[in-house]
């Protein structure tokens, strides 16, 4: 299967480029190149790389391709916050150009990485599944639904979007970054012996790991049209306390240093304090994340234990600080408008 990925070198996208290759597919990916070819100069002989914006969207992208992961645009709420602009033509303009040119060109299957923010503000004390009444705060959040509305008005017997709700990633990848809270816990808990608990840590968050949320992603573009057309899932390993969350990182590193200390923060501005159930993919696909939060600790604190401080503190680790600099540096960043080959991607890079 051809397989084009947006933001195929970001985050969750350059780990989801590797195991699609596994699996045997042909991908090409589209991607801004905010952090570079790093991510994915392991295996870029292996794909075909589009440097371009997202907003841009030309249907010659989309010819031969099979099916669409669609995973470009801003993570978080603090880079929605800081440009809540490029957040809406990212998130949610883009998300609804990015379905109809897949309608344009013949591509039936499209999966749509959502999140599961979108139940942050209902009431605290439940699980709630996709048939939950959304309640999005902010920016970030209500990007994403407009995304999924946009989505699911253009299915039809034509058209077969997948929206994915994902709780809070964590987990190493090659694009790594230290603002999601399990990877910020290690990386605290390894440079600092600190875990800061902002309003003790009760609050509950759901989680799943990144080769998770990867492997549910390829599941549902080569799933039945029949069991995900239309179709929103839950994607969701548990649910933990903050708390409890700390304890899992402390025990992890704790093989690295003896002296990770838990301590009490005053509580955020804005506390987010949701649950989230996924038992509809398991049912619907029998598909399960199974990476605990414990497990990738493990291999997080392997990989980083020894880096120096300075190291894991490089603003290419934080979205936000990232963006931040870019704009410094750049007044109009501006992509390529051509295919990104293999000799022109090594010539970008000098």
């Amino acid at each position: 299967m051809q397989v084009l990925v947006t933001g195929g070198a970001g985050y969750i996208g350059s780990v989801l480029v590797r195991r699609l290759l596994l699996r045997g597919h042909k991908v090409r990916v589209l991607d801004r190149l905010y952090w570079g070819l790093d991510p994915i100069n392991e295996v870029i002989d292996n794909l075909e790389i589009i440097h371009a914006d997202v907003r841009e969207i030309q249907d010659q992208w989309f010819e031969d391709v099979d099916s669409v992961i669609h995973l470009a645009g801003l993570s978080n709420d603090p880079t929605a916050n800081f440009d809540p602009a490029a957040n809406w033509e990212m998130n949610a303009v883009a998300t609804a150009d990015v379905a109809a040119a897949c309608r344009r060109t013949g591509v039936r299957r499209l999966v749509f990485g959502s999140s599961c923010s979108l139940y942050d503000g209902l009431p605290d004390g439940a699980v709630y599944d996709e048939e939950a009444p959304i309640a999005p705060r902010g920016p970030y959040a209500e990007s994403k639904r407009f995304g999924e509305e946009a989505l699911l008005e253009l299915a039809g017997p034509d058209f077969c979007p997948v929206i994915l709700r994902q709780g809070t990633v964590y987990g190493f990848s090659h694009r790594m970054r230290f603002d999601l809270v399990v990877n910020t816990f290690v990386k605290d808990a390894l440079t600092r012996g600190k875990l800061m608990l902002h309003g003790g840590g009760s609050m509950w968050r759901p989680l799943v790991d990144v080769q998770d949320a990867a492997d549910v992603q390829i599941a549902c573009i080569e799933a039945r049209d029949q069991d995900v057309c239309g179709q929103i899932f839950n994607v969701v390993q548990d649910n933990y306390q903050i708390r409890q969350l700390a304890e899992l990182v402390a025990e992890a590193v704790g093989r690295f240093r003896e002296d990770v200390e838990l301590s009490i923060a005053p509580e955020p501005p804005l506390v987010r304090n949701y649950q989230c159930s996924s038992e509809k993919l398991f049912q619907t696909l029998g598909v399960r994340p199974t990476r605990s939060v414990r497990e990738s600790a493990d291999n997080m604190a392997e990989i980083f234990n020894g880096m120096e401080n300075g190291a894991l503190s490089n603003s290419k680790y934080y979205n936000l600080d990232w963006m931040v600099l870019l704009n410094e540096v750049h007044a109009s960043l501006r992509p390529f408008d051509y295919v990104l080959r293999r000799d022109e991607a090594t010539r970008w890079k000098e």
